[in-house]
């Protein structure tokens, strides 16, 4: 099993930023793809961006250019640099994690899953 816990989350007005983190513990040699989705009130969870072990990245349409994301392997964290926040991008964010899956920005490929932190931004 693997373990998968948030932080970093809160408001901020549009403009501003935030970052996020996610502490992976338990088994996770096997960890492949790490990554983050977030979902609205009302709203399905949508894909954020991803990172794999060799270094690849993905991003959602809608956050690229504004979004970073990044993982440490030494030490089990991935990170979720958010900048230039707009009100869109409110939501509860969650952090997923799996081995090799055919598909990053499918939800339904993860086993893993974090509780998610709350972001909001103000207008």
């Amino acid at each position: 099993q693997v373990q998968l816990a948030e932080s970093g989350g809160g408001l901020v007005q549009a403009g501003g930023s935030l970052r996020l983190s996610c502490a992976m513990s338990g088994r996770t040699y096997n960890i492949y793809t790490m990554s983050w989705f977030r979902q609205a009130p009302g709203k399905e969870r949508e894909f954020v961006a991803a990172a794999t072990r060799p270094g690849d990245t993905y991003y959602e349409d809608a956050v690229e250019g504004r979004f970073t994301i990044s993982r440490d392997d030494a030490t089990n964290r991935v990170f979720l640099q958010m900048n230039n926040l707009q009100p869109g991008d409110t939501a509860v964010y969650y952090c997923a994690a799996d081995g090799w899956i055919n598909g990053v920005r499918d939800a339904h490929r993860y086993d893993y899953w974090g509780q998610g932190t709350q972001v909001t931004v103000s207008s």
